[in-house]
């Protein structure tokens, strides 16, 4: 499973061959820039989700996740907010949060209102207020026994399949093993079903020659993309500050001899007006330029 939120990332996953896509909530820090995934709302993440049915239409099975508050006060909500990611988007499924009797409550009756659901167990990143931060979870055996209850909860609730985040690899293969359905680790070790990791983490998209973005330490880089977008970006300035691009190669758009004579004589029949213009033109804009710098601290009047 890959994460992705956008057209061009869904059709590089799609011709990846990957049997699953989820557009995380985690599309509120990489993609929208927030600290958290809390503020991401319904509306912000159906529309990546459409665009993402567009670039992946045929391809992997697609799963939305449900955001914080859209849950959480009453299962018909919930369900409410599942049906618009199959109605809206056209997505396959959508993925929950949490293993709690409360949790599994709102999985069932999402499933018996006809939308699959994924549950996700370990570090769950909307709770973040409630467990303390971004921390590995099930570190200790009570907890970790936590975990795998949730698991069965989640399974017994009806959910397809659980995301295991951020928990030590025995624990995520003792709930692996326990389970009928199957799993997906990110961070949780090599014992789970299945893997996910974010397309732009996994690809080096934050990368940079000179810095490095933050990348979780479970993630590993199977490219650079990021150096090379820095180094392109780099380049189409140079080539344009120095006249190199676009160029007679990077210019087709031609006229006709007999076409390029009669717009000559065209531009010198108007030459002075356009030229009068011009001098107007450039001195609006010098006059108002000298307004705006002797009035810097005070507000402009129109």
């Amino acid at each position: 499973m890959v994460t992705a939120y956008d057209y061009p990332s869904a059709m590089h996953v799609d011709r990846a061959n990957v049997d699953v896509l989820l557009v995380g909530d985690s599309c509120a820090m990489v993609e929208l820039g927030y600290d958290t995934t809390q503020p991401l709302t319904m509306d912000e993440i159906l529309h990546h989700c459409r665009a993402v049915r567009r670039g992946a239409p045929h391809g992997p099975l697609l799963v939305g996740d449900l955001p914080l508050g859209s849950y959480e006060v009453t299962d018909e909500e919930a369900l409410r907010n599942s049906y618009r990611f199959i109605k809206e988007c056209q997505f396959d499924a959508v993925k929950i949060e949490g293993g709690s009797q409360i949790r599994a409550r709102t999985v069932k009756t999402i499933v018996e209102g006809g939308v699959a659901v994924m549950g996700h167990v370990g570090l769950t990143p909307q709770a973040i207020s409630v467990i303390g931060g971004f921390r590995a979870q099930g570190r200790t055996a009570v907890k970790a026994r936590i975990l795998l209850d949730e698991a069965l909860r989640l399974q017994e609730a009806g959910a397809f399949a659980i995301v295991i985040e951020c928990v030590p690899a025995q624990v995520a293969q003792a709930i692996t093993e326990s389970l009928e359905i199957p799993t997906i680790g990110i961070g949780a070790g090599p014992h789970t079903s299945g893997q996910v990791l974010v397309f732009h983490d996994m690809l080096g998209m934050m990368s940079h020659p000179h810095h490095e973005h933050f990348v979780p330490k479970f993630c590993k880089k199977y490219a650079r993309v990021g150096d090379a977008i820095s180094k392109g970006l780099a380049d189409f300035c140079k080539d344009v500050q120095q006249g190199v691009f676009p160029g007679k190669e990077f210019s087709p758009y031609m006229m006709t001899e007999t076409e390029g004579k009669v717009f000559a004589k065209l531009l010198e029949n108007d030459a002075d007006k356009r030229e009068l213009i011009h001098k107007m033109a450039a001195e609006r804009l010098k006059n108002a330029d000298e307004y705006e710098t002797l009035d810097l601290y005070g507000k402009t009047e129109k």
